[in-house]
């Protein structure tokens, strides 16, 4: 089993993010052995809080001061995903999440963790016109340099067939000639 996740996920104060959890197994889910849940930890040294739990075929949200109503379920457990979205975003909700997937009779447990940071506002967008540009000059030069490849490939080829066309000709002009002087060397005869 292998559960993937977004590491680390930045989210801005006051939105909603989608903490995605998305698991890999050998095996269907069986929703009657199926289980899962999802628990928040403030620091690596905090005990961990579980605030969510999938089992014997039932969803069921713990009672969280921290979150109270703000976590819903998006998943599909049927589609291997147990995604979760946090409402309004507190600077408080800063931490590791971590989703927890057991699915029988696969024997490895999985495991996802997602260090969620909360952002007050959003870093200015880079500016790229400087990268944009370098990247279109280097491009370019490139395509110059290959073309200039190709046409000083193909002119060498074009030479090259002939010079060996002239050779040809002169080799039927050496054998012609070497017939025709047997022809006239016969008709003196």
């Amino acid at each position: 089993m292998e559960v993937i996740v977004t590491d680390p996920l930045t989210a801005l104060n006051g939105t909603t993010v989608k903490i995605s959890c998305i698991f890999t197994s050998c095996y269907k889910v069986d929703h009657g052995k199926f289980s899962m849940n999802w628990s928040y930890q403030e620091t690596v040294n905090d005990t961990r809080e579980m605030f969510m739990v999938f089992q014997k075929n039932r969803l069921q949200s713990l009672s969280s001061e921290r979150f109270s109503d703000r976590v819903s379920f998006v998943g599909n457990v049927d589609k291997n995903d147990l995604s979760i979205t946090l409402a309004d975003v507190q600077v408080q909700d800063e931490g590791q999440y971590h989703c927890f997937v057991r699915n029988p009779p696969d024997r490895i447990l999985g495991l996802g963790t997602i260090n969620l940071i909360v952002v007050t506002e959003l870093p200015p967008p880079r500016d790229t016109t400087i990268a944009v540009a370098i990247g279109a000059s280097v491009g370019g030069m490139l395509a110059l340099l290959i073309l200039s490849m190709v046409v000083v490939k193909c002119i060498r080829r074009h030479r090259k067939q002939e010079l060996i066309s002239d050779e040809q000709k002169m080799e039927e002009e050496g054998k012609l000639d070497a017939d025709g002087g047997g022809e006239e060397a016969s008709k003196q005869l």
